[in-house]
């Protein structure tokens, strides 16, 4: 699921979670917004049983992937669409 709320100066935070067992071990996300780099944004459990991350983007269209132990590729379905090798948002 992805959350996004409005900030000042035209950025976004956008928050990115997944259920707490899926899929298992830790999972990070990775995209254009971070040089699809590993381990950068990595999810973190919540009280609520999910796991999250915020990160705070400009406008613009975002091409991400959850990254999960294993080498695990997943893409979010509730993302704006869904690409052959990415989810992407636009802000």
């Amino acid at each position: 699921m992805i959350k996004r709320s409005r900030l000042f100066g035209g950025k976004t935070r956008v928050t990115f979670t997944l259920p707490a067992d899926e899929p298992a071990g830790d999972v990070s996300v990775v995209g254009t917004f971070n040089d699809w780099t590993p381990g950068r944004h990595q999810l973190v459990a919540r009280r609520n049983g999910t796991r999250s991350v915020s990160v705070t983007l400009g406008p613009g269209e975002y091409r991400f992937r959850y990254l999960a132990t294993g080498d695990v590729w997943l893409d979010d379905q509730s993302a704006d669409r869904v690409e052959d090798s990415a989810s992407v948002i636009e802000l």
